[in-house]
């Protein structure tokens, strides 16, 4: 019935059977038939009358008739009132229609809210729609196409969340792969990136009972999808956290998740992040990665977790660290181990170079030279008779190796001669011989020495020459570094030194530093009847003893008195001996892993040594400073003295001329009463005197006081002179104390001498002759007047007559008068130039010393940037060691986990050092 309803075809119930009638005829006369009973019930032949009128599109008559229906079809009757509305395009009316539906019937609730859904749309109301459509899902899911309508709608609205949501709620309750398939499409889409890891757990669990394989696919669509967010770690430790209570079938090759974990473990281990952000993750993370690892990853999972065991002991649980050793051991060789090496150690060098750091040279040499495979590289060494330098000679041809050397020489064939010698710090090209002689005397430098040798082109051979044998330590200080290098060693000894034990202790040594680095025997004759008895005899010998500790050498018996063209032919055979068996590619790992781990101390040392050149650089500057403003107030005292002392001396020296001046004017104008005559007319006679007054006194001044004051004067710069020079000399002196402070030309303090030469300027100028000092009248014809006349009362008229009286008067009056204010006017002007310029003195001695004071100013300034500079980063190296100490204890993870892979071929070198 429910059916027929929602299809509208109810009223087939009423006309079932009759055929050849029009069913709305067949219904009104059902419904007068209908009417005649005592209690007629017509609500359900007007539903089916409205149904006919809504399929002949007659709505409003469809409308009336289920208006008027009153039974318990009436909620199909509204919501078929709202459906005629609809096909009216009355929307607004047709839904206020479908709200006011109310029914226990999920059938009909969930066709309202289809009718609903369809209606939004129409109208352009997404939120609505939505409502509606999510309402019909929870309410009846199961209902014909309804989540396939949800979804559709969804994805044409590119509604998201909504749509992952909806595939999310579907596959936990159908548990239908198709819904899981869904949902992967979003992930895999990025439509979930920014959804929280945990909302995907109860779904993602299920699946790992349903279908494995999807599991795996949808575990590394999310995997992929949270990669590059925030919620990357949030995603680890959730699935993490699923898989450590699963068990993964083995039988199941989980190849999607085993890379993923692999891929992400090195990204983990790439630097990008601090240790203490994801080592909460780890001891899980490695659990599940060996649970779920192919058969190629197990080694590389097994191997990580006894490397993370090793450097952080107490985070792995001992179940787990069984389990990698089990399947490390039951893991085949891993073959990569030469290209994975070389890869770490750029790494290494990358992130040494980003940071500033140096790296030791002489690794990097070596590093390359370890990856040839097609060279063998075979060290000698002995003891200092032992003849190894006659025996390297011979092979070379060349007279290069020396018994006294130091340094450890690696020669190999090219085709053009090239040497390099290579210290921590260095490299430089040999050019010469003797530079070479000199090099090779030098411990710890590594020569590299290419020239054309046909004897190691031929054999594929490359020959490391290590210094010889004194001592036990004082080998394994020179050539420790170096062993590594070796593919074999040959030990040469001079037979006829019998096999001391000294001797063969130290090849003991040698094999106990790197027990799997073959060992074998140069025996060196220097008889000249080799085949005698007796020399075969301890030939034999020392072979014998030689076997009792190294039961797997092999001896070459080498003479430099035999031609050289058999032995070297028998020494080819010897090398293909040595050769044959021996894989080379496994040692070369473990010796470019030494390396790395030889390279990864180097920076760690640099790290310490770093911090110590802070602290000495800060301490040093503080020194510096103090001895620096040490020398500001020396300077100044300097400055002080020779300011008091020439300034003292100069204006003492015009302070006497100022008061001989003013004497001697005093007595050159009384001198000039002589000048008054009986001739002379004693109206006129002030103005004839005041002109010869100002005449004497202005040649007394160029005459004498000029030419005594310029040698007086020029005493003084003299004095003042040498006064500087001995400033001058002592600031050189400091200066040069400074300099061998800073082991450089870094301070001058070089004086202003044009001081000096603007003082002899000046002087010769003020000094000069033709003054023309301004005309002062010393004698007024009032003043005169007033002495002559002011006390002759009576005698005036006697005066008159006598005038030699009247002369004689004046020259006295001459001779009394005070000239002192004419005299001042006098001396001040002439001596204005010279006071003037005793004023500029100060400032003059200032500008004399005034680079030395910018040179101390600057160099203070620069100390307490570079104190400031260190102090800033030292409190950065303090504050957050682990952004050095991070990389570098990555570094070392990732080496423990080479070298775990690394023993898994049986080599075992690495792990001796």
């Amino acid at each position: 019935m429910e059916k027929q309803l929602i299809s509208k075809s109810y009223y087939h119930t009423f006309i079932e059977g009759i055929n050849n009638v029009e069913p709305i005829k067949i219904l009104g006369e059902l419904y007068k038939q209908e009417q005649q009973n005592e209690m007629p019930e017509l609500s359900y032949i007007r539903f089916a009358q409205g149904e006919v009128y809504f399929l002949n599109q007659d709505f409003e008559t469809a409308i009336f008739k289920w208006e008027n229906v009153s039974n318990e079809l009436k909620p199909w009757a509204q919501k078929n009132i709202a459906d005629a509305h609809v096909e009216m395009n009355l929307l607004a009316i047709a839904e206020d229609y479908y709200n006011a539906v109310e029914t226990d019937s999920e059938v009909l609730e969930t066709e309202v809210l289809l009718q609903l859904f369809s209606l939004y749309i129409q109208l352009d109301d997404h939120p609505k729609a939505v409502d509606a459509i999510k309402q019909a899902v929870e309410l009846n899911p199961d209902y014909s196409d309804v989540t396939d309508m949800a979804r559709v709608f969804f994805e044409d609205q590119q509604d998201w969340d909504n749509a992952v949501e909806l595939a999310v709620n579907e596959a936990k309750r159908t548990e239908s792969l198709s819904w899981f398939v869904t949902l992967e499409e979003y992930v895999e889409d990025g439509h979930t990136a920014h959804i929280h890891p945990s909302y995907f757990s109860e779904v993602i669990l299920p699946l790992y009972h349903i279908d494995q394989n999807r599991f795996e696919s949808l575990a590394t669509a999310l995997w992929n999808s949270y990669q590059q967010n925030d919620l990357y770690f949030t995603w680890l430790e959730e699935i993490n956290n699923l898989l450590v209570v699963q068990e993964p079938e083995r039988s199941n090759t989980w190849s999607k998740l085993s890379n993923q974990f692999r891929v992400t473990y090195f990204e983990l281990m790439n630097g990008k992040y601090l240790i203490h952000e994801f080592s909460y993750l780890i001891p899980t993370y490695l659990t599940n990665w060996m649970k779920l690892a192919t058969a190629s990853d197990a080694i590389i999972a097994s191997s990580a977790v006894l490397s993370w065991n090793e450097i952080y002991p107490a985070n792995l649980e001992a179940s787990t660290i069984n389990m990698a050793e089990g399947l490390l051991n039951q893991s085949d060789r891993y073959q990569e181990g030469i290209k994975d090496g070389v890869e770490l150690y750029e790494s290494v060098m990358k992130w040494a170079d980003a940071e500033g750091l140096i790296v030791d040279k002489r690794n990097q040499w070596i590093i390359s030279e370890l990856q040839d495979l097609h060279q063998y590289h075979l060290m000698i060494t002995g003891t200092e008779t032992s003849g190894k330098g006659v025996f390297i000679n011979t092979v070379l041809e060349e007279e290069l190796s020396e018994e006294a050397a130091n340094a450890t020489v690696l020669y190999k064939d090219a085709d053009n001669a090239k040497i390099h010698a290579i210290t921590d710090e260095e490299e430089r090209m040999i050019a010469e011989h003797n530079d070479f002689k000199e090099t090779i005397k030098k411990e710890q430098t590594f020569i590299s020495c290419r020239m054309p040798v046909s004897f190691l082109n031929e054999n594929k051979l490359s020959l490391i020459d290590a210094p010889d044998l004194t001592n036990q330590d004082k080998f394994r200080s020179k050539a420790n570094h170096y062993l590594n290098l070796a593919d074999g060693l040959l030990f040469v000894i001079n037979t006829d030194s019998n096999l001391t034990s000294n001797e063969l202790d130290q090849a003991v040594k040698i094999k106990d530093q790197i027990p799997d680095l073959p060992i074998h025997f140069i025996l060196c004759k220097s008889e000249s009847n080799l085949d005698s008895q007796v020399a075969m005899e301890r030939t034999e010998a020392m072979i014998n003893r030689i076997h009792a500790y190294f039961p797997n050498a092999k001896a070459f018996t080498f003479s430099a008195n035999e031609g050289r063209k058999n032995q070297m032919d028998q020494f080819s055979a010897f090398i293909q001996t040595i050769k044959n068996g021996h894989n080379i590619e496994e040692g070369r790992t473990a010796s470019i892993l030494y390396y790395i781990k030889k390279s990864i101390e180097f920076l760690l040392d640099r790290r310490e040594e770093e911090e110590y050149s802070l602290m000495n650089k800060v301490e040093w500057n503080e020194e510096v400073v103090t001895k620096l403003k040490g020398a500001q107030h020396q300077l100044h005292d300097i400055e002080e003295n020779s300011d008091q002392v020439i300034n003292k001396s100069y204006n003492k020296i015009i302070e006497k001329w100022r008061q001989d001046l003013t004497m001697k004017l005093q007595e050159l104008i009384r001198n000039s009463a002589e000048l008054v005559d009986e001739d002379s007319d004693l109206g006129k006679v002030h103005m004839e005197l005041n002109d010869k007054i100002n005449k004497r006194i202005n040649d007394y001044m160029e005459e004498t006081v000029l030419p005594d004051l310029h040698v007086e004067l020029q005493d003084w710069i003299e004095q003042s002179d040498s006064e500087l020079n001995d400033s001058q000399t002592y600031l050189r002196e400091m200066s040069d104390s400074f300099n061998h402070l800073y082991d450089e030309e870094k301070i001058s303090f070089e004086c202003d001498s044009e001081v000096l030469n603007d003082w002899h300027r000046d002087i010769e100028r003020m000094t000069r002759k033709n003054i023309a000092l301004t005309q002062v009248t010393f004698i007024s014809h009032f003043a005169i007047s007033q002495s002559l006349w002011k006390s002759a009362g009576k005698l005036v008229d006697t005066l008159l007559k006598n005038k030699e009286i009247l002369h004689d008067k004046f020259k006295h009056y001459i001779k009394g008068k005070d000239y002192s204010k004419s005299i001042k006017i006098v001396v001040d002007e002439f001596m204005q130039p010279f006071e003037i310029f005793g004023k500029s003195l100060e400032r003059d001695i200032n500008m004399f010393f005034s680079e030395p004071y910018k040179v101390l100013t600057v160099t203070l300034s620069e100390a307490y940037e570079e104190i400031e500079e260190s102090k800033d980063l030292l409190s950065d190296m303090r504050k957050n060691p682990e952004l050095y100490r991070n990389p570098i204890t990555l570094f070392e993870i990732k080496l423990r986990q080479h070298e775990w892979m690394n023993c898994n071929t049986g080599t075992v070198r690495l792990s001796q050092f």
